[in-house]
């Protein structure tokens, strides 16, 4: 596009912005179709010429330059009324990687029209299970943020998923996060309501689900390189479903970095007096390590069950991984193989993985089960990649069906 054509289409969103100017450019004179754009853009700071004066109007605009003259109209949104900044917000939008690059944060943007920012995803999916069946289902989540203040939002995420093969009670709508934020400068936050959390350095494969925990969290920063974390509630969902979702629990988490590498450590204490039948009273310690290796990453975690009698009292991986995904750069990838052993007096559902191996815990009364697990993610386009899992010499003990290999692949798209 000419650079002319484009700042008549921006002085088009400003008007009614008041500016007051001269003739800016020598290559600009009153007698040009876009003399009056270019002087009231220029007063108001959206556009500049070159060194020797000029504005060289007959040249292509670049996305770069677009992006900047942008960048300035958001420093004047304020000024906009309803329409100008709804478009505004389709171009902050189009020009969102250009503006990265310039130092615009996405948390400026996300204060558009109405204080709303809207996202999402969405997937198609194949899984062949370890226990016995397989599906072909779909899903797609929409998350809306609103900006309350400058301290303050609410956010909420709408979860839509269908199962293709099945002809009856094939899809569920549900409303599976709901909370608000409130930071304290950048010392805390506190988030009050339905919260996201996960357990587990592998895709969340001690704890994962997306419906996360009914309650209230409080995060605290210690400078650049340590996070602690402590919530009080009830995890929402599990394969057990009665142990867990009838019983509250604390928990708190440590993160801290260590040069390249992360340290983590977390603690579940679920509340009541111990008993056989559900998880009232047992106590969880975990911690888990990631260490960089030139292109490679080295990590693995460890959990106990302090409380339990069973000889059946703990977990662990440790895996290694290549590569990093980067949903703008098509052909980026990730790869991560883990060998996981896990007890049933440590696993309490809701696994992050996609494979159902630590399902024979929970749904065929296994012992322990053990496992390896192979995860790996392509960006094949700007914003959508493929993922596969493949869990493999998977052996479960006691369980009262046959052990079999697991794997799932899925299309993702994000926006």
């Amino acid at each position: 596009m000419k650079k002319v054509l484009a700042i008549a289409a921006v002085a088009a969103l400003t008007a009614g912005v008041s500016a007051y100017a001269a003739n800016p450019f020598s290559d600009v004179t009153p007698n040009d179709w876009a003399y009056q754009a270019v002087e009231d853009l220029s007063e108001q700071g959206v556009v500049e010429g070159y060194p020797d004066g000029t504005f060289k109007g007959e040249r292509n605009i670049t996305r770069y330059e677009m992006a900047q003259i942008i960048a300035r109209m958001l420093a004047k949104e304020d000024q906009l009324n309803a329409e100008q900044r709804a478009t505004l917000d389709k171009l902050a939008g189009e020009y969102a990687d250009e503006l990265a690059n310039l130092g615009v944060r996405v948390s400026n943007l996300e204060k558009k029209v109405g204080n709303l920012y809207w996202s999402g995803d969405a997937r198609m999916r194949y899984q062949n299970n370890a226990t016995g069946d397989d599906s072909w289902n779909g899903r797609m989540r929409i998350n809306v943020k609103g900006q309350v203040n400058d301290s303050t939002y609410v956010q909420g995420r709408l979860n839509a998923t269908m199962d293709f093969k099945e002809s009856e009670d094939d899809s569920d709508v549900q409303f599976d996060q709901l909370f608000a934020n409130h930071d304290f400068g950048t010392a805390a936050t506190v988030r009050l309501g339905r919260i996201p959390v996960a357990f587990g350095d592998q895709g969340g494969w001690l704890y994962g689900d997306s419906y996360g925990v009914d309650g209230a969290e409080a995060a605290f920063h210690l400078g650049e390189k340590v996070d602690v974390t402590a919530g009080y509630g009830r995890f929402n969902t599990s394969d057990y479903k009665t142990k867990v979702t009838d019983h509250d629990a604390f928990y708190a988490r440590g993160a801290a970095k260590l040069g390249d590498g992360k340290l983590g450590v977390d603690y579940i204490k679920f509340v009541g007096d111990i008993n056989d039948d559900n998880v009232a009273g047992n106590e969880l310690l975990g911690a888990n390590l990631t260490v960089p290796v030139s292109d490679f990453r080295v990590f693995g975690e460890y959990w106990k069950n302090t409380t339990t009698d069973s000889k059946y009292d703990t977990a662990w991986n440790a895996g290694i991984g290549y590569g990093k995904l980067n949903l703008k750069k098509p052909g980026s990838f990730a790869i991560d193989v883990a060998y996981n052993d896990v007890d049933e007096g440590i696993y309490f559902g809701g696994t992050g993985l996609q494979t159902d191996a630590l399902k024979y815990l929970t749904k065929h009364d296994a012992t322990n089960v053990t496992f390896w697990n192979a995860m790996a993610d392509v960006t094949l386009q700007k914003n959508v990649f493929l993922h596969g899992e493949y869990a493999f010499d998977v052996s479960a003990d006691d369980a009262d069906i046959n052990d079999k290999d697991a794997w799932t692949v899925s299309l993702n798209y994000k926006f």
